[in-house]
């Protein structure tokens, strides 16, 4: 009986492994297929033009049609519209002639109440919803969450939405439900850590539903979820404040960025370091560039033209020999990773891209003409 159940049990995690697999869009000879973190072909390059996965369907091209694939490669909405979208919340928006519309996963058309612009539908299952000038929410079930009442709504983040009246601030919930009055003159995007915000010319931090005032700042960036400290400028200098508006660390630096794993690069005068939270030098300042130390405990930095990686002790493990950016084709997004993320960074050598391991070696010995980051098909 014992025997039965462990069965089972390694049957259950071997389904789940299989749908929860993480893939990467790349670009080989012309044509586009999809890679498992294994560095192997899980769909083989046959694409004409295709995109990320997004949960477990990804928008493909043929014959200057498009349609949508599922994770072994096959046609789950066959190629018939001129433009589509991601999935989000189990439905996408597609283009067929002159008509936008929301599809489901079985191709079927969701009914609502849209006359003017659509809008792709979150992660949350929202969609705005616009009627002269004003904005509320949509919903997937095709009815309104709020009726139009916003001039201006801001994406959603971890289920809040910045929106404006006027020249007034303010915050909602999923539901609508104001969290944060429209009396500000500036607000920044929602952190359960704290919130900038801006009253008339002076900003503070929104924590626990009070504004907490920052003197003589004229600048503050939002929290993110790496650190409990945020940074803020003063008379042209940046410095670190918690979110009750106190300086952690004074302003002193030209520019920082966030802190991660501890530490957070910053630039004084015309190079690059990284400092710890109590704002004590970890590395020299001897970068021409520094970005943010992933979960792996590396962060890219350069020298001159090309960049590498370093440890939280600052030694060198990754040689400079790399690029970590590019335009085109898409692949880089406003909030791509620079560095590594579960174990594999994406990078660029001599007209090639591949993924690095923490050990420098290119996943699968492998180099494409393009790639994109993992993605989990599970979503």
């Amino acid at each position: 009986m014992k025997t039965k159940y462990i069965l089972i049990f390694t049957f259950v995690l071997n389904l789940f492994s299989i749908s929860a697999q993480e893939l990467a869009l790349v670009r080989e000879n012309g044509v586009f297929g999809y890679i498992n973190t294994s560095g192997e072909y899980v769909i083989e390059p046959q694409f004409e033009v295709a995109k990320n996965f997004s949960g477990n369907l990804a928008a493909a091209s043929q014959d200057k049609k498009w349609g949508f694939i599922d994770t072994s490669g096959k046609w789950a909405i066959q190629p018939e519209y001129d433009k589509v979208k991601a999935f989000h919340a189990g439905f996408a928006l597609v283009l067929k002639g002159k008509q936008w519309s929301y599809i489901d996963s079985s191709n079927k058309t969701l009914t609502t109440p849209v006359q003017e612009k659509y809008y792709d539908f979150n992660d949350d299952g929202i969609a705005f919803f616009r009627v002269e000038k004003k904005l509320g929410l949509l919903g997937t079930d095709g009815k309104l969450i709020i009726e139009p009442t916003y001039d201006v709504i801001k994406p959603f983040v971890d289920g809040y939405a910045r929106v404006r009246n006027g020249e007034n601030w303010g915050m909602i919930d999923k539901k609508g439900t104001v969290t944060i009055p429209l009396e500000y003159s500036g607000i920044g995007s929602y952190n359960s850590t704290g919130i900038w915000a801006k009253k008339g010319e002076t900003f503070g931090i929104i924590s626990n539903g009070e504004f907490n005032m920052v003197s003589g700042v004229d600048k503050i960036w939002d929290f993110n979820d790496k650190s409990n400290l945020t940074y803020a400028r003063s008379n042209k200098k940046v410095g670190f404040i918690d979110n009750k508006g106190k300086w952690v660390i004074e302003p002193q630096y030209a520019k920082v960025r966030s802190f991660s794993n501890g530490l957070a690069p910053v630039l004084k005068g015309k190079s690059w370091g990284y400092i710890n939270t109590k704002g004590e030098e970890v590395t020299g300042f001897i970068y021409k560039d520094a970005e943010i130390f992933s979960a792996d405990g590396l962060a890219p930095v350069k020298s001159k033209k090309l960049w590498g990686f370093i440890d939280k002790t600052g030694k060198l493990v990754i040689p400079e020999k790399y690029e970590i950016t590019a335009g085109g084709f898409s692949i880089f997004t406003k909030n791509n990773l620079k560095g590594f993320k579960n174990g594999l960074a994406r990078v660029k050598l001599d007209k090639k891209w591949a993924f690095l391991n923490v050990k420098g070696e290119a996943l699968g010995n492998k180099w494409y003409q393009n790639v994109e980051l993992f993605v989990n098909t599970n979503q």
